[in-house]
């Protein structure tokens, strides 16, 4: 199934305010393809918040990046199933038996199952953090080392930065699924992101999905935002 643009780009909700969330969620609707709740907003409104935001309609992205032993990571994947996210996520670097648990995990899930993604480095280290912690090599080697393994693991796909998508596509191949984040539009700031790029420039690279926040939600007119991203994505 092709994506439209709209559809390749999920809206990062990074707040505590429930309220906020809905509120975007709502402005945003037919505008972006689902809505990305991380830890910020799951810790402070827990499952009952995320019920809120997906009540306005849009796939759900439940980025809480499990990473614990086996059975742990298994129970957590299974209790975030009754939200029906799309995409859900651990982390790589939690080893193969974790990720297969996290696999297994998904059998209980009425319907479709979610899209069970893997992070592999975090956009926010670049390759001195990673030396700090013992990985010498390089962001680039590591994120597709555990893409690999990610694969290996039978999950669909990873979350990784905009300078590792063709490097993932050429180890993985075409049906391996990639969101983004790290994209900031020629017209934002970058944050507190280091491995960025617009949004067109990763989907021209291979991406299948794109994690955008504070350059829509940030923005005097978070729709008009929007609008401009996925007219710049179908100009491709």
């Amino acid at each position: 199934m092709s994506l439209s643009p709209t559809d390749r780009i999920f809206v990062a909700l990074d707040t505590p305010d429930v309220n906020l969330a809905v509120s975007l969620a709502e402005k945003l609707q037919g505008h972006v393809g689902g809505v990305k709740l991380g830890m910020e907003f799951y810790y402070a409104n827990g499952p009952q918040g995320a019920r809120a935001v997906t009540a306005v309609g849009m796939p759900l992205f439940l980025d809480l990046k499990f990473h614990d032993i086996p059975n742990t990571v298994a129970g957590a994947v299974r209790s975030t199933l009754e939200l029906n996210p799309a995409i859900l996520n651990v982390h790589a670097q939690g080893g193969p038996a974790m990720m297969q648990a996290a696999g297994a995990a998904l059998d209980g899930a009425d319907g479709e199952k979610p899209l069970l993604i893997a992070v592999t480095v975090l956009t926010s280290l670049g390759d001195d953090d990673l030396e700090a912690i013992g990985v010498n090599d390089g962001a680039e080697n590591q994120v597709v080392r555990l893409a690999k393994l990610t694969q290996t693991c039978g999950l669909g796909g990873v979350v990784c930065s905009p300078r590792e998508i063709k490097a993932i596509r050429a180890a993985c191949g075409p049906d391996f699924k990639l969101v983004v984040p790290g994209i900031r539009p020629e017209w934002a700031a970058a944050g507190d992101q280091k491995r960025i790029t617009t949004p067109a420039q990763a989907i021209r690279d291979g991406a299948d999905y794109i994690v955008i926040g504070r350059p829509i939600t940030g923005a005097d007119n978070p729709v008009d935002a929007a609008k401009r991203i996925a007219d710049e994505l179908a100009g491709l």
